[in-house]
């Protein structure tokens, strides 16, 4: 069960993810406040696994708060500002929601967020392989070769390795290239970046998703 915050000055929609929360069995919720102050000295305290954060508030921004905040939960923002979505995907939120929320798209941020808690940690035991019915596409050995993505700023630019890729999500107009020790987010389509990609190890397996064959451990149904 995950443990959920609602932090927002607007009380309509703390009320709209009160009852969302309510809706997911394996969510339970801890609290609503619209006082970023009181939701912070809950997440130190460790009674927050996950907060739904607005980003303008007085007192103190969401962004304030995820600095403040620094590891001890996990964060999805909840916006009606769009332009911030590359500074907070920065901090590392798990999702970013744009008002109106829908409950579909809340839906898929809540299960990000359980599939975060799921994932064993890098020192956990190694899965051992299962057969699949059909084979994956033959990959090669890892792939060789980099690529250069855009960075925070106007003039700088990051060498991303193709051999440290595990996954890339498509985050509408930018995309979440997960390496093995830090996550980066470039202003570029899934869909430009999978035609310069090598193919393979890379293959597109979701309308969101672009994996490595090299990374894979196991395949169970639907899940990589």
């Amino acid at each position: 069960m995950i443990r959920c915050l609602a932090v927002d000055d607007e009380a309509p929609a703390l009320l709209i993810l009160a009852d969302y929360i309510g809706q997911l069995p394996f969510l339970t919720l801890v609290g609503t406040t619209t006082n970023p102050i009181e939701a912070l000295t809950l997440v130190q305290q460790g009674q927050v696994d996950l907060v739904f954060l607005d980003i303008q508030m007085p007192k103190l921004t969401g962004l304030q708060f995820l600095k403040l905040a620094g590891n001890k939960c996990k964060v999805i923002l909840t916006t009606a500002y769009p332009e911030y979505a590359l500074e907070g995907y920065e901090n590392d939120v798990v999702d970013y929601l744009l008002k109106p929320i829908s409950f579909e798209r809340f839906f898929k941020a809540a299960q990000k967020a359980l599939a975060l808690r799921l994932v064993p940690a890098v020192s956990a035991p190694v899965v051992p392989p299962i057969q699949v019915a059909a084979p994956l596409p033959a990959a090669t050995s890892a792939a060789t070769g980099h690529m250069f993505v855009k960075g925070e700023s106007k003039n700088k630019f990051l060498r991303v390795n193709y051999a440290d890729i595990l996954y890339i999500e498509g985050l509408s107009n930018y995309v979440s290239i997960q390496l093995p020790t830090q996550r980066v987010v470039t202003y570029q389509t899934l869909k430009e970046l999978a035609e310069t990609l090598p193919q393979p190890p890379f293959l597109r397996v979701h309308k969101s998703f672009i994996v490595s064959l090299d990374k894979i451990r196991m395949v169970d149904g639907n899940t990589l």
